[in-house]
């Protein structure tokens, strides 16, 4: 059974090799790294889960982000990811353990839309994210339409169109 942890209790040495290993180096290039660049993950919503040997083997980030809609309005949102087990302990329930974790930390007041790029069958499956409301969203690089997924209470609240980023205030 993992044990989860807050991941800021985590050398970040230890966090980017698991990232490595995971998604390789050439991670960084992806789209969703410019979606949050310059951002730091929000510490209570990302955690770190350790096996029973007390090894690192897996890991979710949480980063602000907003959509800025047509009209130059930014929309906050939280970025979900990257959700990282190491390989070899994949399929095991640590990334369902991390993405419930992450997910209930959330504040029931004021919860936020959830937006991340992944696998809808499986996340939307498990925790009710969808590309439904994402159709007319850009992101600052390229990307699967079908993998940019939405997350919200009130999807309503969703703008229709709008340009994916970090979150300046």
């Amino acid at each position: 059974m993992a044990t989860l942890i807050p991941l800021s209790d985590v050398d970040p040495a230890l966090v980017e090799a698991l990232l490595d290993r995971a998604f390789e180096p050439e991670r960084r290039q992806r789209t969703a790294y410019k979606v949050r660049e310059g951002m730091e993950a929000l510490p209570a919503l990302s955690f770190a889960a350790i096996d029973e040997a007390d090894d690192l083997v897996g890991t979710i980030q949480c980063w602000p982000v907003a959509l800025t809609d047509p009209a130059g309005r930014p929309h906050p949102m939280i970025m979900v990811g990257p959700v990282a087990v190491l390989p070899e302990h994949q399929a095991r329930g640590y990334g369902k353990a991390l993405m419930t974790a992450s997910i209930s930390s959330l504040s029931p007041e004021a919860p936020l839309p959830q937006v991340m790029i992944g696998d809808p069958e499986y996340y939307g499956r498990f925790w009710g994210f969808s590309n439904e409301h994402t159709g007319g969203w850009q992101l600052p690089g390229p990307y699967e339409q079908r993998r940019l997924l939405a997350r919200c209470d009130n999807p309503g609240v969703l703008p229709r169109e709008g340009m994916l980023g970090p979150w300046r205030r």
